[in-house]
């Protein structure tokens, strides 16, 4: 999950991708207002129905939305195993910190 500067200075957006470290495709994703448990669990669900596939590994920030018990009553059910960035720590999720970042960068220089 990132935060996205909104179209009015002050305004932010909390985007959240799923990526698929394989092809790096953005298998699912949302972008809310606010950061929520509720919308962190329904992107989950609604992104392995879509797809069809179960993920052996979910790796997410440090997040409430993330750590909350509706996303971990979802994966575990299944078996997925959880980790999670360690905090304020950008480097081990390579893979989402540089699509954050073209995102940002595309978006600031039109």
């Amino acid at each position: 999950m990132t935060k996205a500067a909104g179209p009015v200075k002050g305004v932010w957006y909390h985007a959240y991708p799923i990526i698929d470290i394989f092809s790096r495709y953005i298998v699912g994703h949302t972008v809310e207002r606010a950061e929520s448990a509720l919308r962190a669990e329904e992107l989950i669900r609604e992104t392995i129905t879509r797809n069809g596939i179960v993920p052996e590994t979910v790796h997410a920030d440090h997040g409430i939305s993330m750590r909350s018990k509706k996303v971990f009553r979802l994966l575990i059910d299944p078996g997925v195993t959880r980790s999670h960035s360690r905090p304020k720590t950008s480097k081990d999720n390579p893979y989402g910190e540089a699509r954050f970042k073209t995102t940002k960068y595309l978006s600031d220089h039109p």
